[in-house]
């Protein structure tokens, strides 16, 4: 026995699930607005943020973890991610939401970017581009960061018009609507 909806009452349960794509996107950011406090940074280093994203729903926490890798894709790259979001904790979360979201291709290039750039952190450097280049990595570097904007623009072309990391959240969204708004 299910103790989801059918899809005949699943808009009256979950009525966020009858708005078009830009509608349900907005929904999950307030939705993420009001879970996860304002005050909270994902820049720090203290993992409150983590601690914070931990507690929502899978699907939720997934959507929060990976909010920020969308931005860093957009802005920059994959590598540069780490620089401001290289906590330990949200690093972990980050992966895990891509997973859990389908995005496997962008976790992997994740996990490989994150195993080259978290060590660089505690280098000694005065600059993260210091950081890469004392360590010899700019040709690693350049490389997992083409990698990572392939797969972000395949995301692209695989997702609703919203595109990316936040075309998934709509896709999971709708597919299990349970993991999102319990």
């Amino acid at each position: 026995m299910s103790i989801l909806p059918d899809d005949s009452t699943k808009f009256t349960v979950w009525p966020a699930l009858a708005k078009d794509d830009e509608g349900l996107l907005e929904d999950l950011f307030a939705l993420l607005t009001e879970r996860v406090p304002t005050e909270v940074s994902a820049y720090g280093r203290d993992s409150k943020i983590s601690i914070e994203i931990e507690k929502l729903p899978v699907g939720l926490r997934a959507m929060a973890a990976t909010h920020w890798l969308d931005i860093s894709m957009t802005l920059d790259s994959v590598c540069w991610h780490f620089r401001n979001f290289g906590e330990p904790a949200l690093v972990d979360l980050t992966e895990k939401g891509l997973r859990e979201l389908g995005l496997e291709s962008l976790a992997d290039v994740f996990r490989e970017a994150g195993a080259v750039m978290m060590p660089l952190a505690n280098s000694g450097a005065a600059t993260w581009d210091e950081a890469v280049e004392k360590a010899g990595l700019e040709a690693r570097v350049d490389e997992i960061d083409r990698r990572g904007w392939d797969v972000y623009e395949d995301a692209k072309t695989a997702n609703t018009s919203a595109g990316k990391i936040y075309g998934a959240w709509i896709q999971y969204c709708r597919r299990y609507p349970d993991r999102v708004f319990e």
